[in-house]
């Protein structure tokens, strides 16, 4: 007897084409969720760096190395040149002005020394002589001028005389007539002589004033040169402290030859480079901080040098207030120069993230601190702490600034402790 056999619903040929039916659906859902929605990546918050955005005092700073210089220095050059014959100190001493610090030889110059002064006391010599002629030819001008007077005197007497002698018909005219040429004479003879002394007083007054020009002239030249030999011990200039000192006994130096400096103790100054990127930002009377054994000091510009060099320039800055303790020539301080006025502002930390985003976009951490997804921001000004920020962010919200650089195109992070 045949019997009815039941049809079974669930074959494998029925079992299979469902489950492909199931898995195109699940690759469809999955290939629209990772292409349509957002894309995610877990990250491990003990590898990231996550701030705190605030609202706080803001102030645009660079962060610059200068050096500390004395305040005043002075180069010691050869004035003139010559062998090294002592040296009275050595590189680093302490020296007082006018304090000698070495002795060169030179036997050329000590010999025109020597013929400037035979000249200037043969100059001498000739003037006390031509003097002393002047002199006894005056003697002899007044003597002649004395007989001269008294010749004068003794015609106008004989003159007068036989005027009267003539109206009294005592005398002839041929008589009188003598005396008055006699008279007449020595009146001319007595202007000329007269003019004679005028000329030689003049002459004399110039002829001395010649050799005294002459003479003190030399005695400049003499004087000079007496310097030019005064040279030859070089003395410090100012009291302060010696460096770069460097001479040998023998050795010959030349004229103009940099022989060390003296560095004032009155104080210091600190010379800083500064990128050329900001020397339209930079100006004198900016301010600027370093920290030295724990304590800040503050900084003025005080000289901006505006040539560039390697893409540089420097700038002097002096002390503000209390001096640092132990503070040296030479010395290297990290400054903190600040380009504009404190200023409140919402604040975003510094990190890697700028060099991914540029400052367009970070990622935002959500309230919940489980996922970060990008928001759009505008950042302004910086220093080596801070940007500011413009647009985009709160103070309270937190953000992940550090690096970006393997988080691809990712959207949005999966915050995860591991």
């Amino acid at each position: 007897m045949d019997r009815v056999i039941a049809k079974k619903k669930w074959t494998s040929k029925r079992i299979i084409t469902l489950a492909g039916i199931v898995g195109i659906a699940l690759l469809i859902c999955a290939s629209y969720y990772f292409t349509s929605g957002k894309s995610r990546l877990n990250v491990d918050t003990e590898r990231i760096t996550i701030s705190e955005v605030k609202k706080g005092p803001f102030q645009v700073t660079i962060p610059i190395n200068g050096i500390v210089l004395p305040q005043t220095s002075i180069y010691l050059d050869a004035q003139e040149g010559g062998r090294v014959e002592q040296k009275f100190v050595e590189d680093g001493a302490m020296m007082q002005e006018g304090q000698p610090i070495l002795r060169l030889s030179n036997p050329d110059l000590e010999l025109s020394l020597a013929n400037q002064e035979t000249s200037v006391f043969n100059v001498l010599t000739q003037m006390q002589i031509a003097r002393n002629n002047a002199q006894q030819n005056t003697v002899s001008r007044r003597n002649q001028m004395a007989e001269v007077d008294n010749a004068l005197k003794e015609a106008e007497r004989l003159y007068n005389l036989n005027k009267k002698l003539l109206a009294q018909k005592a005398i002839g005219s041929q008589e009188f007539q003598q005396a008055e040429n006699t008279y007449d004479y020595q009146k001319r003879r007595k202007e000329l002589t007269e003019d004679i002394m005028r000329q030689d007083s003049s002459t004399n007054r110039i002829q001395m004033r010649q050799d005294e020009q002459s003479y003190m002239n030399m005695k400049k030249a003499l004087e000079l040169m007496k310097k030019k030999v005064g040279d030859l011990v070089v003395k410090a200039p100012i009291s302060g402290q010696l460096t770069s000192f460097d001479a040998e006994i023998g050795q010959n130096i030349s004229a103009g030859t940099r022989l060390g400096q003296i560095d004032a103790a009155s104080g210091f100054k600190i010379r800083a480079d500064i990128d050329e990127h900001y020397i339209s930002n930079v100006f004198t009377g900016l301010t600027g901080k370093f920290t030295l054994v724990n304590k800040e000091y503050k900084l003025k510009i005080k000289k901006v040098y505006t040539q560039v060099v390697s893409g540089r320039f420097q700038v002097d800055m002096e002390l503000v207030g209390e001096v640092p303790q132990g503070i040296r020539r030479g010395q290297t301080l990290q400054i903190l120069l600040a380009l504009s006025d404190e200023t409140e502002a919402i604040l975003v930390p510094k990190g890697g993230f700028y060099q991914t985003t540029g400052g367009n976009w970070i990622f935002k951490v959500s309230e919940d601190g489980k996922t970060a997804y990008k928001v759009d921001i505008q950042l302004n000004r910086q220093n080596p702490d801070y940007y500011e920020v413009m647009e985009g962010l709160k103070p309270g919200d937190k953000v992940v600034t550090s690096s970006y650089e393997n988080y691809g195109n990712m959207q949005e992070l999966v915050l995860k402790k591991e």
